[in-house]
């Protein structure tokens, strides 16, 4: 039997890999899997990792802020609401500078909480909105089981520029999740990591499970930014390359100043060609992954894409699994 075979759903064709489930064939396509196994169309929203992951809808019902929700129908059951959502209380533990603009952030828990690679949870620093963020690994990879790691932008949001005045080490942190996301799940094919700017968080959380889990899976990383001074990533990509992941290539589109191992440009001009049996995860602003969906569209390829913005415009359609409307996205 082919390893790979073609659905089509409401029209539209989809590839998955025979012996998936739905729910296994559809997350990371876009297209909601319900939990009666039928495969559901979905209307996908987009939302930056400072990190702030968009979940995606389940319906092209849901009501939009300010709409009377009483004359709307009702949304569609989540695909996620199997998954368990729970509460953490935490601690800022440390935040310490990548580089000038990026800072790791590592909050502990008082008990660990199961995050899949490449999923969010919501996270609220005391006296600051609550907000979606994709937990990682330190960069150096020596993580604990009780601590939580997230990638943020000093100059994004409102917990940016507190890192360090307002919010200091010993800072109380509420933590739910998870809330949806696009995990990694082992599979055949080429495993393609693309990451533009602090959306290298999930991805190296990606990547580290990737190495332990498909030792002989052939990946691919690219990972950029706009200034080559926030390519903070060289710690993990070596790590990566210790361990036999050949394909890695850095890019920025300005200030590489004689950097040789930084190519000039966005990630998308430094892809490999893409194949249908490829399985691509990319994160970033909305531009970069949109253009990388564009690209796996057109030769089949599965694209999980962990889009991000900076601002906090409809937070309220931000919910974690398992609630009434619940979404799905990074």
């Amino acid at each position: 039997m082919s390893p790979r075979c073609s659905l089509v759903v409401n029209g539209k064709p989809v590839r998955v890999a025979t012996g998936d489930t739905p729910l296994d064939s559809a997350l990371p396509r876009n297209v909601a899997a319900g939990r009666d196994g039928l495969i559901q169309d979905s209307q996908l929203e987009v939302r930056h990792q400072d990190a702030l992951p968009r979940l995606r809808n389940t319906s092209r019902a849901r009501p939009r802020l300010g709409d009377g929700a009483a004359t709307r129908p009702g949304p569609a059951p989540s695909p996620l609401a199997v998954l368990r959502t729970v509460k953490r209380a935490g601690t800022l533990l440390s935040a310490t500078p990548l580089s000038g603009a990026v800072m790791e952030v590592v909050v502990t828990v008082s008990r660990s909480l199961d995050v899949a690679p490449g999923q969010a949870v919501e996270v609220g620093f005391a006296g600051l909105p609550a907000r979606p963020y994709c937990p990682t690994q330190r960069i150096d990879g020596n993580t604990e089981l009780n601590e939580l790691v997230f990638h943020l932008r000093r100059d994004v949001g409102a917990l940016g520029p507190a890192l360090g005045e307002a919010v200091l080490p010993g800072h109380v942190v509420r933590i739910k999740g998870p809330a949806g996301g696009t995990p990694y799940r082992p599979g055949p094919g080429r495993l393609i990591l693309v990451s533009a700017e602090t959306g290298f968080a999930p991805i190296w959380a990606i990547a580290r499970a990737a190495r332990h889990l498909e030792i002989a899976r052939e990946m691919v990383v690219v990972a950029g930014a706009a200034d080559a001074d926030d390519l903070y990533m060289r710690p993990g990509l070596d790590w990566l390359r210790g361990t036999g992941v050949q394909q890695i290539t850095l890019a920025a589109s300005r200030d590489r100043r004689g950097r040789a191992d930084v190519r000039h440009g966005p990630v998308t001009a430094h892809l490999p060609s893409l194949r249908g049996s490829d399985t691509v995860h990319v994160a970033g602003p909305p531009d970069i992954v949109r253009a990388v969906e564009r690209l796996c569209d057109s030769v089949g390829a599965v694209c999980a894409a962990l889009p991000f913005l900076p601002s906090r415009s409809r937070a309220r359609s931000l919910v974690t699994p398992g609630d009434t409307g619940a979404q799905f996205g990074l």
